[in-house]
């Protein structure tokens, strides 16, 4: 069986990495429309090597007859037109933030909640956070062997996080490093070439940004909402790789090398463990990858059953796009496109 499958802000970084895994996963689609704003439309744009696609105006598409829609043309732009093409019987599997934290809306990554999707009850599905992700992907099975009670995490987010803005931001100050331009400062706060920010969305009450609060109250609603996560969101100088630096402290004794079994057998974790010069992942060998990288493994022994390690993932594959189209895998694989 195939579906029809169209994507919404085809013409961005993520909506292009869309389109590229569909094709490349052999996503079994009759038809497939790209879709994005009025300015947009009739532009070409690829899908697989052969196939170019004509963009068309998402404000007037009509979602009837269509069975998947992914979306990512920010949240705003989704938080209109995602329930219009619920309403017509297309199920939306949404990238944006606009429906996280809905009650009735499922927040899913495969490998960890698949069977949330049984709970749709809006013909929409939601994406989480790209940070989020490859951190609930790294740690369920170590939740399943040793009942994670609280998470610090520090993460290291590359600018294509901020779209493609952000990298060509990351470009222009780099480049013109060189020349003794002075930096533009548009997408980010400060200065980004040569630089780290801890800052990325916008402050709350409490001193936490956003993206802070996302990350923990994604990974409630994803892996347990009886964990405590404490964040601290960097942006740094990387155009694609968010990476982590992660502390658990568990609610039973932590083995080492029982963790590094459950890692090993983990769906979408690939552990490289060496105690060696380069023996750990970092974020420019991730790109083009869908697995989530475990590195830096080990105990630690300043809190009761506590365990460190670094995590590293392509934030616009397992961040975004790839997750979003296994999402689409797993609904087909369980009868649930179309019932």
């Amino acid at each position: 069986m195939s579906y029809r499958v169209a994507v919404a802000g085809a013409t961005g970084a993520v909506g292009r990495e869309l389109l590229r895994i569909l094709a490349e996963r052999e996503f079994p689609v009759s038809e497939v429309a790209a879709l994005a704003s009025a300015r947009s439309t009739g532009q070409e744009i690829s899908f697989g090597e052969k196939k170019v696609l004509k963009v068309q105006n998402l404000d007037t598409f009509d979602f009837t007859g269509w069975d998947i829609a992914l979306f990512s043309p920010g949240a705003s732009v989704s938080a209109i037109h995602a329930p219009r093409a619920a309403a017509a019987g297309c199920i939306v599997i949404d990238n944006t933030s606009q429906f996280r934290m809905e009650p009735d809306v499922p927040l899913v990554v495969p490998e960890v909640n698949a069977g949330a999707l049984r709970k749709m009850k809006r013909n929409i599905v939601a994406n989480p956070n790209c940070s989020t992700a490859q951190m609930v992907v790294a740690l369920k099975p170590l939740h399943d062997l040793f009942t994670i009670r609280r998470i610090v995490v520090s993460t290291y987010q590359a600018v294509s996080g901020a779209g493609k803005d952000g990298m060509d931001e990351l470009f222009t100050q780099t480049k013109g490093s060189f020349v003794n331009d002075p930096p533009t400062v548009a997408q980010f706060t400060k200065q980004i070439a040569f630089n780290v920010i801890p800052h990325i969305d916008r402050f709350m009450e409490d001193g936490a940004t956003k993206e802070e609060w996302k990350m923990a109250v994604e990974t409630r609603k994803i892996l347990d909402p009886d964990i405590a996560v404490f964040a601290t969101c960097v942006r740094v100088p990387v155009f694609i790789g968010h990476s982590e630096a992660i502390s658990i402290e568990c609610e039973k004794p932590v083995d080492l090398e029982k963790a590094r079994a459950a890692l090993r057998a983990a769906e979408g974790v690939v552990l490289r463990d060496e105690r060696d010069d380069g023996g750990y992942v970092t974020p420019i060998e991730c790109v083009g990858e869908d697995a989530t990288y475990v590195s830096r493994l080990r105990i630690d022994p300043t809190v009761p059953n506590g365990l460190g390690l670094w995590c590293v993932s392509d934030n616009l594959r397992k961040g975004a796009a790839l997750n979003a189209v296994q999402i689409a895998e797993a609904l087909v694989a369980m009868k649930l496109v179309g019932a």
